[in-house]
């Protein structure tokens, strides 16, 4: 058995061996007892790549710090002496900071100095008398009947081609113009005037012409006629409602003459009681009925 081994390869080694083999260099390895170290003489140095220094990169700089302004630097000095005047304020009691004369000086009273007032009084005068006198109070109700209600409303019939509703006098309650309403649901402003002759007694037209319109209802004028005239050249409409249910006869387009049957005087729709409520409209206009046939009806 021989003395000298082969000395196992580096990878080194190796790779300078697959180097030579590859460039036709023929490398001899070196072949050493096992007993000696192997002299570094002996070593065939290999052939290696040179080493290239890293590249080293420059640290980026810091960006330069911002300067703080004046207020920002003075800023925490303010917030910390506003802290300690609102601690102080909060614990400390507000008499501490009242000076005890100014104190009483305010809560003393101001004198006022006034002149001296003196009356004389004869020493043979009585006391007056006094007397209380009476009140009385008026409503709005009576201050209107004042006003409206002591209207004569006397007339003469007349028996002409313009006649008043029924032939014979008849007391008239309410006339034309404001009032107090009579009745919830009662017009304060009256457009024609109230005859009272008793439930039942019959009206009559006050002149020749042709019904316009009727309505037959539970409220507002209940049963009502509205004739059309023409009476010296002007249309006058001549309205009669609150009349018993059913009791005129009358419908649109009939033709009626003077004196004819209209109906019977009732309570229907919104009314205090039987009475016939009379209208004069000249041209569609509104006008005081009292007024219009004292001045139209002739014999």
């Amino acid at each position: 058995m021989s003395d000298v081994t082969p000395v196992p390869q580096s990878r080194r080694e190796r790779r300078a061996l697959e180097e030579a083999q590859r460039t036709g260099v023929t490398v001899t390895p070196v072949v050493v007892p096992m007993s000696q170290p192997v002299p570094l003489a002996l070593t065939t140095p290999v052939a290696t790549a040179p080493r290239v220094a890293p590249v080293m990169k420059a640290a980026p700089r810091p960006a330069p710090r911002k300067k703080k302004s004046f207020g920002a630097r003075i800023f925490p000095a303010f917030a910390m002496l506003f802290a300690g005047a609102l601690l102080v304020g909060v614990s400390v009691p507000a008499n501490a900071f009242i000076d005890p004369d100014v104190d009483a000086a305010l809560d003393a009273p101001a004198a006022i100095s006034l002149p001296a007032q003196s009356l004389e009084v004869d020493a043979a005068a009585e006391a007056a008398a006094v007397e209380r006198g009476e009140f009385r109070t008026t409503s709005y109700a009576q201050l209107l009947q004042k006003k409206y209600g002591n209207v004569s409303y006397n007339y003469a019939v007349t028996t002409g081609a313009v006649r008043w509703p029924f032939p014979y006098s008849v007391p008239i309650s309410s006339g034309y113009g404001e009032r107090a309403a009579p009745c919830r649901g009662c017009s304060s402003v009256h457009h024609g005037i109230d005859f009272t002759p008793g439930a039942g007694a019959p009206i009559y037209a006050i002149a020749s012409g042709t019904v316009s319109y009727t309505e037959v209802s539970d409220s507002g004028f209940g049963n009502q006629v509205m004739i059309d005239h023409v009476i010296k050249g002007q249309k006058v409409s001549s309205f009669y409602g609150h009349m018993a249910m059913k009791s005129s006869p009358l419908k649109i387009g009939d033709k009626v003459e003077v004196g004819d049957l209209v109906g019977l005087v009732g309570a229907t729709g919104v009314a205090t009681g039987p009475h016939l409520h009379f209208e004069i409209w000249l041209d569609g206009v509104q006008t005081n009925p009292y007024v219009w046939l004292k001045a139209n009806t002739i014999n």
